[in-house]
C-alpha cells in the first residue's frame, strides 16, 4: 500500500504523466519515511498505477466531453497547459484506457525527467503550482535525503555494518550526466551577479548560485530557455568514483617556543621562504604522520613576533586534521606522541596534547579582548639612566593607550586606532642604559610599540613617560590567562622542563572526555 492519499492523485497522475519516476512522486508528495523509497523501481510503478487506477472515473469524469476510445491527456484537444514539451517518442506517458485503467508508456525504461538536475526539480515544482494543483505542503523532501534512504541499506549490507546519519566516516559517490551539465548555464547570461568566481570553488555553477539565480530570474525569461515540465533526458546518469573518507579530527594543546629566529607559520615572501622551519610545522608534521591524515589547519590563540619566545604557561593551539586514516589513540599513545614532537627539536616544547570536539576549537578565540597576557622586555635608552628614573613606572595601574596599527603590520591589517590597557609594570635595573619590565596587559597590545612609541603612533610610551628615547631589545611571552566559556581551565601537573616551569593548562568539555 502506498503511502498516497487522495489528495495526491491528481499531482501523482501529472507528475507521472511528464516522465516522472515513483520515488520523485513521493518527494513531490511530501512522504519522509523511508520504506517506500527501498522498493524496487518496477515494485513502486505497478503499486501507483493501481494506485491512479482506483478512482480513474474520477479523473475521466473532469475532462469536458471525452471520448469513448481511450484519450491520451498529452494530446493538444484536452492536454493540460504547459505539458506540450514532453519527450518526443512519447515515453512516460500517461495514458487514460477504455477499460478505466491507467499506463505509463515505457516507464519502465525511461530515466526520471527531475532527479537529475536543480532545474528539473524547480520547474517541475513550478509547473504544477501552474495548474492550480496543490503539493499538500511546503517541503518537498530533497534528492539527497530520498537517495540516503535508497542507498543506506545498500552500503550497509555490502559493508556488513550499520549506518549512522552522525558517523564521522563518510562514502561520498560522484555522478555524471554529460547531457544536463550545461543546463544551467544560460542563468550566467541573464544573472551574472549570481555566479561570481571564488577561490575554492572549481566551477561558479554551485547550488547556491543557481538557486539564487532561480529566484531573481523573470519566469518569461527562464521558460525561454528551459522547458516546463522539462524533459526526459535519453541517458542515465554514470558513476565516476566513490571516496571514502573520515571527518576531521581535531588536537589541541599548548607550545613554548624558545627560538628567537622561528617563526609560527611558515616565512614566505613572494615565494620565497626566509626561514627554514616553523612551530605549525614542528608540530604538525608528527600528527600528520601518526593520524595518516591528508592535510591540516592551524590555529592559535594570538601568534608572536619571529624573534619572541613564548614561555611559561604556553600558547594555545589547535590542529584540524583533515581526513585521517586512524582516528583511535589511547592516552599513553597520545602521551607518547607529545613526546615525540618534543624530542625531535629544542626551539618548541607541547604540553597537554589531547583530542577534542571541534566545538571546543571555537572557543578557543573567544574573549580575544577580555584575555590578559604578561610578557618580559629587555628595554635600551639612549640617555643614562640610574635606578630611581624607572621606579615610577612601577606606580601605574590601568594605563589606557591609543594604538595606531604599527607600521610593520599596515600591509595585513586595516589602519585603526585601538584602545588598549597596561594594568601593570614592574622594572628590574640592569645598567645606566639597560632595564628590565614585566608588563601585564590586555590581550592585542602592539609591546613594541609600546616601548619605542612607532615614531608617534602609540600614546602615551615608555619613551614618552620617560622623556628619553626607548628601544626594546628582547620580548618573551610569559603567560596568557584565556577562558573558553564553558570549556574549563585547569591546572595540570608540572612536567620537567629544563626551560621553564610554570603551570599547565588542559581543555575539559562535558561533550568530550
Amino acid at each position: 500500500m502506498l503511502p498516497l492519499t487522495a489528495e495526491n492523485k491528481r499531482v501523482a497522475q501529472l507528475l507521472l504523466s511528464t516522465g516522472t519516476c515513483p520515488r520523485c512522486i513521493f518527494r513531490f508528495c511530501g512522504v519522509d519515511f523511508h520504506a517506500p523509497y527501498k522498493l524496487p523501481y518496477k515494485e513502486l510503478l505497478s503499486e501507483l498505477q493501481k494506485f491512479l487506477e482506483a478512482e480513474e472515473d474520477e479523473l475521466v469524469s473532469e475532462v469536458p466531453n471525452p471520448p469513448p476510445k481511450k484519450i491520451r491527456l498529452q494530446e493538444p484537444e484536452d492536454r493540460i497547459d504547459g505539458m506540450d514539451s514532453l519527450s518526443q517518442n512519447g515515453e512516460g506517458k500517461l495514458s487514460v484506457t477504455e477499460d478505466g485503467s491507467s499506463s505509463s508508456k515505457n516507464s519502465n525504461l525511461n530515466v526520471c525527467n527531475v532527479c537529475l538536475g536543480i532545474l528539473q526539480d524547480f520547474c517541475e515544482k513550478e509547473f504544477i503550482k501552474k495548474q492550480s494543483l496543490s503539493l499538500g505542503r511546503n517541503d518537498i523532501v530533497q534528492l539527497k535525503e530520498a537517495y540516503k534512504w535508497i542507498t543506506h541499506p545498500l552500503f550497509s549490507e555490502e559493508l556488513g555494518v550499520p549506518i549512522d546519519g552522525k558517523s564521522l566516516f563518510e562514502v561520498s559517490v560522484v555522478f555524471a550526466h554529460p547531457e544536463t551539465v550545461e543546463d544551467c548555464h544560460f542563468l550566467s547570461a541573464i544573472c551574472p551577479d549570481c555566479f561570481k568566481p571564488a577561490k575554492n570553488k572549481q566551477s561558479v555553477f554551485t547550488r547556491m548560485a543557481v538557486m539564487k539565480a532561480l529566484n531573481k530570474i523573470k519566469e518569461e525569461d527562464f521558460r525561454k530557455q528551459f522547458p516546463c515540465p522539462p524533459d526526459s533526458p535519453k541517458a542515465v546518469c554514470t558513476v565516476l568514483e566513490i571516496e571514502c573518507a573520515h571527518g576531521a579530527v581535531f588536537v589541541a594543546g599548548r607550545y613554548n617556543k624558545y627560538s628567537r629566529n622561528l617563526p609560527q607559520t611558515p616565512w614566505i615572501i613572494d615565494g620565497e621562504r626566509k626561514l627554514e622551519s616553523s612551530v605549525e610545522e614542528l608540530i604538525s608534521d608528527h600528527l600528520l604522520k601518526v593520524f595518516k591524515a591528508e592535510s591540516f589547519n592551524f590555529s592559535s590563540s594570538g601568534r608572536e613576533d619571529v624573534d619572541v619566545r613564548t614561555l611559561g604557561n604556553g600558547r594555545p593551539f589547535a590542529i584540524e586534521l583533515v581526513n585521517p586514516h586512524r582516528v583511535h589513540f589511547t592516552s599513553q599513545e597520545i602521551k607518547e606522541l607529545q613526546q615525540k614532537i618534543n624530542n625531535s627539536s629544542n626551539k618548541i616544547q607541547v604540553r597537554d596534547l589531547q583530542l577534542v570536539t571541534r566545538e571546543a576549537i571555537g572557543h578557543m578565540k573567544e574573549g580575544e579582548e577580555e584575555k590578559t597576557k604578561t610578557y618580559s622586555a629587555l628595554i635600551w635608552t639612549n640617555k643614562a639612566i640610574q635606578r630611581k628614573d624607572i621606579e615610577f613606572l612601577d606606580d601605574i595601574k590601568d594605563l589606557k593607550i591609543d594604538q595606531k596599527t604599527p607600521l610593520r603590520v599596515l600591509h595585513r591589517r586595516p589602519l585603526a586606532v585601538r584602545t588598549r590597557i597596561i594594568h601593570s609594570m614592574e622594572t628590574r635595573y640592569v645598567d645606566e642604559h639597560h632595564f628590565r619590565l614585566s608588563l601585564k596587559t590586555q590581550a592585542g597590545t602592539y609591546i613594541k610599540e609600546f616601548v619605542h612609541g612607532d615614531f608617534g603612533r602609540t600614546k602615551p610610551n615608555i619613551g614618552s613617560l620617560m622623556d628619553v628615547t626607548a628601544d626594546i631589545l628582547e620580548l618573551d611571552v610569559e603567560s596568557q590567562v584565556v577562558h573558553f566559556g564553558k570549556y574549563l581551565i585547569k591546572n595540570s601537573p608540572p612536567a620537567h622542563n629544563k626551560r621553564e616551569g610554570g603551570n599547565f593548562c588542559t581543555w575539559e568539555s562535558s561533550q568530550y572526555k
